[in-house]
């Protein structure tokens, strides 16, 4: 049976993530209320604009479901905005502070390719749009990629956390991480 992951919509390009996950043979569910989040085998944290993002989170009633969906142990995926959200000073689900804008405003957006310490397959190419970086993190977060010294790409436990947008490449493997590690879940595995 097809894993089922949802995808936050309340703003943001949700709709290319939901794509990229049902092309991967996931069953995706768009999340705007709590109940979307009820059977859920993993969840994406798109990117966006984080400030609109948390009020959504605030005015659903999303915010302790989503920690309760998380702390339980779902996979998780966060890119771009969703780092932020995810951060310490948002849904507190990721021990890093994230520094909102830091590569510079949207005429500052490039691409880059980057090396993924634990993703198989050589370089990923990373479109960052108004980018985050990781400006502190705790013991327990893993650095999986950096740009200029600074971190881009974050691990911990189940969370993983990207400041950039793989949903806008041909380049599958983040969002197949995702995938893999929900139905080992649905499966009765231990995701890695």
């Amino acid at each position: 049976m097809a894993p089922r992951i949802g995808v936050l919509a309340l703003q943001g390009d949700f709709e290319v993530h939901a794509s990229v996950l049902e092309e991967l043979g996931a069953e995706p569910r768009v999340v705007r209320v709590p109940e979307d989040l009820e059977g859920l085998d993993g969840i994406v944290i798109p990117g966006g604009e984080s400030t609109t993002m948390s009020m959504g989170i605030e005015r659903e009633g999303l915010a302790e479901p989503l920690r309760q969906l998380v702390e339980a142990g779902t996979p998780t995926l966060g890119t771009c905005a969703g780092l932020i959200v995810l951060d310490r000073d948002h849904l507190g689900l990721l021990d890093v502070r994230a520094e909102r804008n830091a590569f510079g405003r949207q005429v500052r957006s490039f691409e880059s390719d980057v090396e993924l310490r634990g993703l198989d397959g050589g370089t990923l190419r990373a479109v960052f749009i108004r980018a985050p970086w990781v400006e502190e993190r705790g013991e327990e977060v893993e650095v999986l990629a950096e740009v200029d010294g600074h971190p881009v790409a974050v691990r911990q436990g189940n969370v993983m956390a990207v400041a950039f947008h793989p949903e806008l490449t041909d380049d599958r493997r983040l969002h197949r991480w995702l995938v893999e590690r929900a139905g080992l879940g649905r499966n009765g595995g231990t995701p890695a």
